[in-house]
């Protein structure tokens, strides 16, 4: 069976290849509608191997809000309970929120059980369509924030049933949960930003991803990578750009930078052509005025575009 593991801040978070009904933890997730009735896919599943006992007692708990979540027993599975996670009405629509919520609210059911292990499926992606590119950022971001309750879980697994979904599970798993793998060693992660100077100004990302916030494009180095390589890349991948006269700025490494963990950023300056195109972790690639920046900025971004700013009229008044 095909499968990748993490180990993060004491959690051990799989990602499976595999059928989620013959997972032996001690909860799955059913990717429910808010009424509970289980018809088809992962419910449906769970129900013909479970037995019509878990149908009866969900409906006696139901109907539920969407994104609510309840907790049912397992019947004939290898599991103790199954929780119902409501992604969705009868009409079979779901969105970004509910998926949200309904991930959130199982962990914090099983949290509330006590429960130690809990596989879930590809939450809103069957029945609902849901994109599993961003259902599996959802998940996995909400999976993170268990960091900071702690409590009885420690072992959480995304059971996926087809190869696709799988790879896209796992490769948001690696791009999400290896940074804070590496937290384990306590050590600051290496990071670039990179001031992009326009003929219209400079380039910021407005982030998909925890913690959001218009930012320098710029991201982790990666193994066997130099910075300026990084800085290279990264620029390529969240704003299409190719980036010329890279010049290092300053390096900024307070513990508080990020929200996330410790960082230390080496900052560039550098100079494009052309439009930014979004890609990779940005919603959306724009040009903004330095005078005239977005209202939310994410990280320490601001001040360092502040410190540029005053760095290049101290130049520029010296050489007058």
């Amino acid at each position: 069976m095909e499968k990748i593991v993490f180990f993060a801040d004491g959690i051990k978070i799989q990602i499976k290849l595999g059928d989620i009904t013959e997972e032996d933890v001690d909860a799955i997730v059913n990717a429910a509608n808010n009424r509970l009735i289980m018809g088809g896919g992962v419910a449906g599943a769970i129900r013909k191997k479970g037995g019509s006992a878990i149908q009866d007692e969900a409906l006696q708990k139901g109907p539920i809000e969407i994104g609510g979540a309840i907790v049912t027993g397992a019947g004939n599975l290898r599991c103790r309970w199954i929780i119902h996670a409501a992604t969705m009405g009868t009409d079979g629509v779901t969105d970004a929120g509910f998926i949200r919520c309904a991930t959130h609210n199982s962990l914090a059911l099983a949290l509330k059980q006590k429960i130690s292990s809990i596989a879930f499926p590809a939450l809103g992606c069957g029945v609902g369509g849901f994109p599993a590119e961003t259902a599996s950022e959802i998940m996995m971001e909400e999976t993170c924030a268990l960091f900071s309750r702690r409590g009885s879980i420690e072992d959480v697994r995304f059971v996926l049933f087809d190869h696709g979904t799988f790879d896209i599970f796992a490769r948001t798993a690696e791009r999400i949960l290896t940074p804070l793998v590496r937290k384990t060693y306590r050590n600051p992660f290496p990071t670039v930003d990179i001031i992009i100077k326009t003929p219209g100004g400079i380039v910021l990302i407005n982030r998909k991803n925890f913690p959001p916030g218009w930012a320098l494009p710029g991201g982790f180095v990666d193994p066997d990578e130099s910075v300026e390589d990084a800085a290279v890349r990264e620029a390529k991948e969240e704003t299409g750009l190719n980036i010329t006269d890279l010049r290092q700025f300053r390096v900024y490494s307070s513990p508080g930078r990020d929200p996330r963990f410790h960082t230390i950023a080496t900052v560039f300056t550098a100079s494009a052509q052309g439009s930014p195109v979004p890609g990779d972790d940005a919603a959306q690639s724009c040009v903004f005025q330095p005078n005239k920046l977005p209202e939310k900025m994410a990280f320490d971004h601001l001040q360092i575009i502040s410190d540029w700013l005053a760095a290049t009229k101290e130049k520029s008044e010296n050489r007058t």
